[in-house]
């Protein structure tokens, strides 16, 4: 049980006087690069998927 509580004031130690935390301007910089690139990301995966659905119903079409 001793080996638990020393391992949570390790942690706790660690987090508040180790860690370097980001300042708020940092922070928002780095979800705004974070928002912009999951945009984009969704942006090219819808593209891929409405190009393969374009491909795959003009191929069906051939065939039906």
């Amino acid at each position: 049980m001793n080996k638990i509580f020393s391992y949570f004031r390790e942690s706790y130690y660690e987090l508040v006087h180790k860690v370097s935390w980001p300042t708020w301007r940092e922070l928002q910089s780095s979800t705004m690069i974070v928002l912009i690139a999951t945009i984009i990301i969704t942006l090219m995966v819808w593209g891929m998927d409405s190009a393969s659905h374009l491909v795959l119903t003009q191929y069906y079409k051939l065939f039906s």
